[in-house]
């Protein structure tokens, strides 16, 4: 396994790390175990999830992932060896989308932050998270695959100073050692660096923002935040929800998959842009002797902005494949025909 620097923190993380939030609708408690033991055994020592994992988040099963990764935690006792993260949820985008978690009210105010942090810390039977992330702006802007700006105003966003100011106070308390944001635009990552140094509060270490093969637009913007600031990307959906493995290829839907099980209209992936720079991606992998997930990861890692790739998976074949791109070293051919993919079909998944 390698490791780096989180941010400009003292903690080192495994250049992948464990995602978790298909834990509690396709994967069961001893599934998660299983994942976590398998992982650790690797070199795996970041576990990322969120408050309302599961996805897609539902009234009955939301906190679910959390209360399995605690029990992980009661039972091995192996709190030191993990660097432990999770997520306070934005407001909710729709009218009935997350009515279940704080009455579909939570913002990134006090209230919602420190009666979150308190319930996952509760659930994860932990005093502490490594990190606490904010899972998307409160503000509105274009995320979760939202190409334009909605240009909108908003009269009751939360001000970045404040969200700042109540994380500092959780910092102080010993309840959080580091922060984050996710689903941010550099617009955000520069306010929140801004606000950060002039109010004298803790900086933000991480971004977790999609990237993947298909989804390169971390490159444009953020990823000189990475370079020149120390804000570290935790890469999430790298393998694009397991559609750059080519199993959806020419509307396949496995058993049991994700697109089949979970989002069954969730269609980012089925644009003909998207499948033509899917095959193209399996392609190059086949003729090099790799699996798809191989080259998708063993990409990603390569960059120096990099800090963590995310990969999620429902069964443990799955993960030694993921793990296993820790052995792959792309050649600059490979890499080559890789970016003449993404020149002729450019982010086609957002």
């Amino acid at each position: 396994m390698r490791y780096r620097q989180l941010g400009n923190t003292d903690i080192k993380v495994s250049v992948l790390g464990l995602g978790t939030m298909t834990w509690g609708h396709q994967n069961s408690e001893s599934d998660a175990h299983q994942q976590i033991d398998l992982a650790l055994a690797e070199g795996v020592n970041l576990i990322d999830t969120a408050e309302m994992y599961p996805t897609p988040t539902k009234a009955e099963t939301w906190r679910t992932t959390e209360r399995y990764i605690g029990t992980w935690l009661a039972a091995s006792g192996r709190r030191a060896d993990v660097v432990l993260a999770s997520k306070v949820v934005g407001p909710a985008r729709d009218a009935n989308s997350q009515r279940h978690i704080r009455d579909g009210l939570s913002r990134h105010d006090r209230r919602n932050i420190v009666e979150a942090l308190d319930g996952s810390l509760k659930r994860l039977q932990t005093d502490y998270l490594d990190l606490y992330q904010l899972h998307w702006p409160d503000r509105t802007t274009n995320i979760f695959g939202q190409r334009e700006y909605p240009y909108q105003d908003d009269t009751g966003s939360v001000a970045i100073e404040e969200t700042l100011s109540v994380l500092a106070d959780q910092v102080k308390a010993g309840k959080v050692r580091h922060i984050g944001v996710s689903n941010e635009t550099p617009w955000g990552v520069a306010e929140f660096l801004k606000q950060s140094e002039r109010l004298g509060l803790p900086r933000i270490v991480s971004i977790q923002n999609p990237y993947s093969l298909l989804n390169r637009l971390y490159e444009g913007g953020l990823s000189e935040f990475s370079h020149r600031e120390g804000v570290g990307l935790l890469a999430y959906s790298p393998l694009a929800f397991g559609a750059l493995t080519g199993k959806y290829l020419n509307g396949a839907r496995p058993e049991g998959s994700r697109l089949s099980a979970v989002y069954r209209t969730f269609n980012r992936y089925d644009s003909p842009s998207a499948q033509e720079a899917i095959a193209g991606y399996v392609e190059i992998a086949r003729q090099h002797g790799l699996t798809p997930a191989q080259l998708a990861l063993a990409y990603l890692i390569d960059k120096p902005f990099v800090t963590s790739a995310l990969t999620g998976q429902t069964t443990l074949a799955q993960l030694r494949d993921n793990l296993s791109a820790l052995n792959v070293e792309l050649s600059e051919d490979i890499k080559a025909q890789v970016q003449a993919v993404h020149q002729r079909v450019p982010n086609p998944a957002p």
